[in-house]
């Protein structure tokens, strides 16, 4: 029996997938979380195998999620759940331990395998993400400017990019407007942009929006 906790914010999406998880017969939901810290306090206390993550709970950012997790159990499969391309975050989080990265576009049956492969100890790669990891090759020889940025620059990166403001972003990450806008700043002289429009643009460009 594979045990799953599974962790979103959205009460809807945490009852569809405790549905999909509990009608596989080796496959059982052993908790739910609301939002990262008691997706962390789960992970504590809670033996499981698998721990369905979603990517945008209000607590930690999930890059900062992601290594308390590690901290925790780091031989815990975890399985990212998102709404946004590969490209935006997937590399990322696989980086820092993630056990496969899938868009919630997929078939409850794929949702399912994906579950079932990183259990087993191996990784969950869609064929659209190895795409993107065959082109990540070749990008030491021309890496784009968001490359440079840390995980938490670029996780500000798409939050302004999707429209967010300083204020809500920094609600979101648990963080103070004054920390978010120095991210801002940073991001900026990084990649050499002058103004948010230009971040805008510059994400629209690069498929960085949601």
């Amino acid at each position: 029996m594979i045990r799953v906790l599974i962790a979103d914010d959205h009460p809807i999406i945490r009852e569809g997938l405790t549905r999909i998880v509990q009608e596989s017969p080796d496959l059982k939901v052993v908790g739910e979380a609301r939002d990262g810290h008691e997706a962390l306090d789960l992970v504590r206390r809670v033996l499981a195998d698998v721990i369905l993550l979603d990517i945008g709970m209000p607590g930690p950012g999930i890059f900062e999620l992601m290594t308390q997790i590690r901290g925790e159990r780091p031989n815990l499969p975890v399985l990212i759940l998102s709404v946004y391309p590969e490209e935006q975050y997937a590399i990322r989080l696989l980086r820092l331990g993630a056990s496969g990265y899938l868009t919630k576009d997929h078939s409850p049956d794929e949702l399912v395998s994906a579950v079932r492969r990183v259990a087993a100890g191996r990784k969950y790669i869609s064929p659209s993400l190895a795409e993107v990891l065959a082109t990540q090759l070749d990008v030491d020889a021309g890496a784009p400017p968001h490359e440079v940025l840390s995980d938490r620059e670029f996780q500000v990166l798409v939050s302004l990019a999707n429209g967010q403001t300083v204020t809500e972003i920094a609600r979101e990450l648990e963080l103070s407007p004054k920390t978010v806008s120095t991210y801002r700043s940073r991001i900026l002289k990084k990649m050499g942009l002058s103004s948010s429009a230009d971040l805008i643009r510059y994400a629209l460009e690069h498929n960085l929006t949601g």
